[in-house]
């Protein structure tokens, strides 16, 4: 009997008890085993960094909600090397992303300041979440669209959550770094307002580069390359909250070349459909 035919709900019934059970047993090879642990790893930092939030350790909150974001980056590549997709991963990676990009950082910021500000705070953080499910579920429709131009898998449709989970956490970088931030209604509300921006670039259409390419480094470059990760991560470790402080401004600052990339690139593309 094949494997796949006795997947299907309606064969099932079909298959003697020796064949169910067979296929109930079956074993799943580790290549996609692997990379669900991680994503589940990943899921465990997210709600880690909950934990540490609602106790006020809101620093090793953020330690927990970057060190997710790194998880997310490693287990869809780790997939793609071992050849070990499949769609229980994807459904599992997008769960884990609301909870790790919408729900933690969501909860963070309105524990750490925009409870000054009961109804406009709670607002900010549902529409930060309620944005970043938007873009999962986008991003989950539109991923194995048929018919699209090679070039765009070099952008994301919106600021992807990891990013935005990473960005919108800048007001708290500067409060726990640079300087002790107010905590007053004004201030709160320019929180406020600083959320409900990252919000709406998550659900919105404007591009984003998305560095998927990034998977093989020219022979001459990787001594280079590794001295840049190396010294990066030797920052991060030392100087995190800084670290995170330009990483979000250089990310946000990178918006505007990503939209002119992409228009040129759509313009190409429809002059070339034209000229055909």
């Amino acid at each position: 009997m094949n494997a796949s035919l006795g997947d299907r709900p309606d064969d099932r019934n079909e298959l003697t008890p020796s064949e169910r059970r067979r296929l109930r047993f079956r074993a799943i090879p580790l290549r996609i085993v692997l990379p669900n642990l991680v994503t589940l790893l990943a899921l465990s930092m997210g709600l880690t960094a909950i934990r540490y939030a609602t106790e006020g350790k809101f620093d090793t909150a953020v330690t927990a909600v970057i060190a997710a974001a790194v998880l997310d980056g490693l287990d869809g590549r780790l997939a793609r090397a071992l050849k070990g997709t499949s769609r229980f991963g994807a459904e599992l990676d997008s769960l884990a992303d609301f909870v790790d990009f919408g729900v933690a950082p969501a909860l963070l910021l309105w524990l750490w300041s925009l409870h000054e500000i009961k109804g406009l705070g709670w607002f900010a953080a549902l529409a930060f979440a309620i944005a970043c499910a938007l873009r999962l579920a986008r991003f989950n429709v539109t991923v194995d669209q048929p018919g699209r131009p090679v070039w765009h898998s070099d952008f994301f449709v919106g600021m992807p959550a990891p990013a935005g989970a990473v960005t919108v956490l800048l007001p708290l970088y500067l409060h726990l770094s640079v300087a002790e931030l107010p905590g007053s209604k004004p201030f709160v509300a320019f929180y406020i307002v600083y959320v409900l921006a990252i919000a709406l670039l998550m659900a919105s259409r404007i591009p984003h580069f998305s560095g998927k390419r990034i998977g093989r480094i020219p022979r001459d470059s990787v001594i280079l390359v590794l001295f840049g990760v190396g010294v990066s991560a030797l920052l991060l470790a030392i100087y995190p909250m800084e670290s995170l402080i330009l990483a979000s401004l250089a990310y946000l600052a990178a918006i505007p070349f990503g939209v002119k990339r992409y228009n040129e690139l759509a313009k190409a593309e429809a002059e070339k459909t034209a000229s055909a």
